[in-house]
């Protein structure tokens, strides 16, 4: 049953407007067509005046749909026993999940720290290294897109989140992602504490790094001690197929950065899992970096449950990722006069049009036919489609027909 009233639309424009940014306010009158969220259960959202939308967005955070039953018991559950914590006095919860996480990635990364969001494991991991190396130099990929805190925004490439912030966290250096000495490069001029990378840049249009360059990034790396750190944050958790694509491929890092889906599409939780060499500032000082919502209990005990279950989909995300390829394939073989481009991995694809302006057609088209996808902030002329892992064969061929019907549409107008 709703759980919002048609007239309360109105109501959460206006509060939007008035408490947060009237730009959001225009922006989700476009997205929702005059609605707002009501419900929402697997892939589907049912919105104040009645109409059900397909989610294949959520920005990566929804792989198992929304209110998955087994999530939502594992919330239950620990909010009937104890959902928050003393702090002083040690919980199990956390403690299983981090076992948990470092199980799931193989055993080799066995140190945790649990934030409430990506940003928190791309700040603490970089923190760690500088820590760790004693040295500043921090490389960076080109189009990266690491958070918008002030330290993780001096790892994110685009601009435009930077302008007026500047000075960010010295010694960042970007380098061109298809440059295999690039690093090397920038080792014989600096002392450099750490390389980080998303083997994807989904931000940035689902760029897919070449494993060449990573390994041999990697390589000069570790040659000169510092440490690899891998954000897949967006693209880990079978997302793109494996559970670490860094770690699929055999790349040696000293950590993998984990969130948006970790906590099942119900609850803020994200994780940086390392090595003891990382982690050695955090070993010997354990207040060197707190937060008090850290390893949070009712956040913490969906981790478990939800690796568990993102396993038991893994043949649903195989299909799937078929579905979608052969698809939009076939969309772009027809409409080549607006889609340049399609590219992806796994449940995570990217739609390039010819410019920002077909672009926004397309988004305004699928607003209007029921489909929820991610625009690309970083790389306007992308569109992004994250279908969840429990996506039906009717739920792909739904979303498909959708997207095709309105890149038709923006094609007609060109």
């Amino acid at each position: 049953m709703s759980s919002v009233l048609p007239g309360d639309a109105k109501e959460t424009f206006r509060r939007v407007k008035r408490h947060f940014s009237p730009a959001l306010s225009v922006a989700g009158k476009f997205t929702g067509q005059g609605a707002v969220e009501s419900s929402a259960e697997g892939c589907r959202v049912t919105l104040s005046d009645g109409r059900t939308v397909l989610d294949f967005g959520s920005f990566a955070v929804a792989l198992l749909g929304h209110r998955n039953t087994a999530i939502v018991d594992a919330v239950r559950s620990q909010l009937d026993v104890m959902p928050a914590s003393t702090r002083s006095v040690q919980s199990p919860v956390p403690a299983l999940a981090a076992e948990s996480l470092a199980d799931y990635l193989g055993g080799n990364l066995n140190r945790v720290y649990f934030g409430c969001g990506g940003a928190d494991a791309v700040e603490v991991s970089v923190k760690l290294a500088r820590m760790a190396t004693g040295r500043t130099t921090v490389i960076a990929v080109e189009g990266a897109f690491h958070g918008k805190t002030l330290g993780a925004l001096a790892l994110t490439h685009n601009e435009r989140f930077k302008k007026g912030l500047e000075p960010l966290l010295q010694g960042v250096v970007h380098v061109d992602p298809d440059d295999p000495e690039a690093v090397a490069r920038v080792i014989r001029e600096q002392d450099v504490a750490a390389v980080v990378f998303e083997p994807v840049q989904a931000e940035n249009g689902v760029r897919i790094l070449d494993e060449d360059v990573l390994a041999r990034w990697c390589r000069d790396a570790r040659e000169h001690g510092a440490f690899v750190i891998s954000d897949e944050i967006q693209v880990g958790l079978r997302r793109c197929g494996a559970k670490s694509l860094a770690i699929a491929a055999g790349l040696p890092v000293d950590a993998v950065l984990l969130g948006k889906p970790l906590g099942g599409g119900v609850v803020p939780v994200s994780a940086a899992v390392g090595t003891d060499h990382l982690f050695a500032p955090l070993l010997a000082d354990p207040m060197m970096h707190t937060a008090t919502f850290s390893g949070h209990p009712l956040g913490t005990a969906v981790i478990p449950v939800a690796l568990e279950t993102i396993e038991r989909h893994v043949e649903d995300g195989i299909r799937i990722a078929a579905a979608m390829e052969r698809g939009l394939a076939e969309i772009q073989e027809r409409h080549s006069d607006v889609v340049a481009e399609t590219r992806g991995r796994g449940l995570l694809w990217g739609i390039d049009f010819h410019s920002p302006e077909l672009a926004g057609e397309v988004l305004a088209g699928l607003a209007q036919r029921g489909l929820v996808v991610s625009p690309c902030i970083s790389r306007p002329t992308t569109v992004r489609l994250l279908p969840p892992l429990v996506a039906s064969d009717e739920d792909i061929k739904e979303a498909l027909s959708l997207l095709a019907g309105a890149i038709a549409a923006a094609a007609a107008g060109v």
